[in-house]
């Protein structure tokens, strides 16, 4: 059984503040709080731009049209790279995603999601967190692979269904009656 590790549902975030690179390229210091006021957050920690892992991850956030559109939720990353390489990953794989630059992991340190791969190397732990605009976290994922957390890929179908029972379902058709 894997030890306690993360922010836990019904407590508060913290509310840091980082270097956000926004899909447009632009780089602006933001903190998570006003990133919630705006609307719900689904914060995703990853490894590293380009590793095969987090490619998949973020194709599949892409991919899965609900939360492309970021009309209900804006899902945001947060990893150990750079600026420059945010800019590079957002444009190769045409992402609609604004993402942290967490170099010394303080964002990852603020979450309890930091740890030493084998020992050596500190990275965050592959999770998710839905924040509401309080705050409060309403929703998480934290991978629990046996040898190395950061190889679990969030399930995202999983993902959109605790949102929506968090922050109610879509509308449902009345088709006009």
């Amino acid at each position: 059984m894997a030890e306690h590790v993360g922010v836990e549902v019904g407590e508060s975030a913290p509310d840091v503040t980082g270097q956000l690179v926004r899909p447009d390229g632009e780089v602006d210091d933001v903190s998570l709080a006003a990133l919630a006021a705006e609307k719900p957050v689904l914060l995703s920690f990853y490894t590293a731009d380009f590793s095969p892992d987090c490619i998949e991850e973020w194709c599949s956030f892409r991919d899965f049209d609900w939360f492309s559109t970021g009309e209900r939720v804006q899902v945001v990353g947060v990893s150990k790279s750079g600026v420059r390489t945010h800019r590079q990953f957002i444009s190769r794989l045409n992402l609609g995603f604004p993402l942290y630059s967490d170099g010394d992991l303080d964002i990852a340190e603020a979450f309890d999601v930091a740890y030493r791969a084998f020992g050596i190397s500190r990275r965050a732990r592959r999770s998710c967190f839905l924040l509401d605009e309080s705050m409060t976290v309403r929703y998480r994922w934290v991978g629990e692979h046996w040898l190395d957390p950061t190889r679990d890929t969030p399930p995202v179908g999983e993902i959109h269904e605790a949102i929506q029972a968090e922050l109610g379902g879509d509308e449902e058709q009345t088709f006009g009656f």
